[in-house]
């Protein structure tokens, strides 16, 4: 696993140096990896308050050098552990390019159910409410030609924690099925192009079965990637 490896501390060593707040996109790789304060300090040799001035912002800025060491020491302890995250992922990091996925992106920062709601221009179908780490945008009439149940657990990035928006939806019907049926489950659902009176009945009992809150948006495409893009 090299090359993955390889990727992926490239890949997280851009998202924290150039970060707007780095502090916070430790923290999400390190809960990516799911290894805690104590664990990482030790393996950097480092109290763990460190690791938390940093995540807090209590401490300024990490150099680059200190970066590539917090990184490596991720990737360590995955490769203790059976690489259980980089295998998970290891599809991801060398490239998903299938024309189904219209945006994808990981967020520094959580934003809140509200927050979402309001940038995409939004209406609730449901009452369920959950914040969101990421956002993938999918083409849901190639999704459904294209993808195989293992390709499906790859629209997730690093997070399955992420609002799932398909476009091209006659009823949302056949998302909600594919969801129901899959391993993986999004944090949010968002049905673009509808109305809450044109959303399936199917589609709403399937969202209330597995609590996911299920949104609709009318907004074009473009304007809610430049939208999502901007506010995180």
């Amino acid at each position: 696993m090299d090359n993955a490896i390889r990727l992926l501390v490239d890949k997280i060593s851009g998202d924290i140096i150039f970060s707007n707040n780095p502090g916070k996109t430790i923290k999400k790789w390190r809960n990516v990896f799911q290894v805690s304060q104590k664990e990482l300090s030790e393996k950097l040799g480092v109290s763990p308050s460190v690791i938390s001035d940093y995540e807090s912002d209590r401490r300024k800025s990490p150099g680059i050098a200190f970066i590539r060491r917090l990184i490596e020491a991720l990737v360590t302890i995955d490769a203790e552990r059976g690489y259980l995250t980089l295998s998970k992922y290891r599809d991801l990091l060398y490239g998903f390019n299938l024309d189904v996925i219209l945006d994808m992106l990981e967020y520094e920062k959580p934003v809140s159910y509200h927050e979402f709601v309001e940038i995409i221009n939004g209406t609730p179908v449901n009452r369920f409410e959950r914040n969101v780490n990421g956002h993938t945008i999918i083409n849901s009439l190639d999704a459904i030609l294209k993808l195989n149940s293992y390709d499906f657990y790859k629209l997730y990035g690093f997070t399955s924690e992420r609002a799932m928006i398909f476009t091209k939806v006659s009823s949302g019907r056949s998302p909600l099925v594919a969801v129901r049926v899959a391993a993986f489950k999004p944090a949010l659902i968002v049905l673009h192009g509808l109305k809450p009176e044109e959303v399936d009945d199917i589609a709403i009992k399937i969202s209330e079965v597995e609590r996911i809150p299920l949104i609709v948006s009318k907004t074009p495409i473009d304007e809610i990637i430049r939208n999502l893009r901007r506010f995180v």
